[in-house]
């Protein structure tokens, strides 16, 4: 079995100006540069023969490249079941017709249909018993966090192997965007 999900990488110098946000929360556990991604369909734990199915579907992906632009911030759940802290990301056609052919994709290699809404984020943060007016805090200091345009030329599948503290991701593959 592996853990998948399909998603674009932030660049760099994206993720550099998002860890410099990253305190004010106590307890809060943040990701690091190397975690920080775009989560276009989260995959779940398959079979190895599965994987293989899904990834012949998404090289089948045909989508041109386009820009994203992160927008806002805020937090999944609320009061003390608050459990993660995300940067917005703007939702636009080419972004949403993406995660559509991922869903689709999952759907062709035998996967069950995604039933959660999609919305377009970077995890930041996973909390645990956080305080609720720190995380408020924090949104308020952050709220208008806006980054210039990402260039999107490629999406990628990667498999997450979950540590102690968090997970650790490695690139299984890169699909162009053409």
């Amino acid at each position: 079995m592996i853990r998948l999900f399909a998603a674009l990488p932030i660049p760099d110098d994206i993720g550099q100006a998002l860890a410099r946000r990253q305190a004010g929360v106590e307890g809060a556990r943040w990701r690091s540069l190397e975690a920080l991604h775009v989560t276009l369909r989260f995959f779940g734990e398959i079979r190895e023969d599965v994987a293989r199915d899904l990834d012949a579907e998404l090289s089948a992906v045909r989508a041109a490249p386009f820009e994203i632009e992160l927008a806002g911030v805020g937090a999944f759940g609320d009061g003390p079941d608050i459990h993660a802290i995300w940067a917005g990301v703007a939702e636009t056609e080419p972004l949403l017709r993406l995660a559509k052919a991922c869903e689709t994709a999952a759907r062709r290699a035998g996967l069950k249909a995604e039933t959660r809404h999609y919305r377009p984020h970077v995890t930041l943060a996973y909390l645990r018993r956080a305080d609720p007016g720190e995380v408020a805090a924090w949104i308020q200091a952050n709220n208008l966090l806006r980054s210039p345009p990402i260039r999107a030329e490629t999406f990628c599948l990667y498999s997450s192997f979950l540590g102690s503290e968090q997970a650790h991701y490695r690139l299984e593959a890169e699909y162009p965007l053409t």
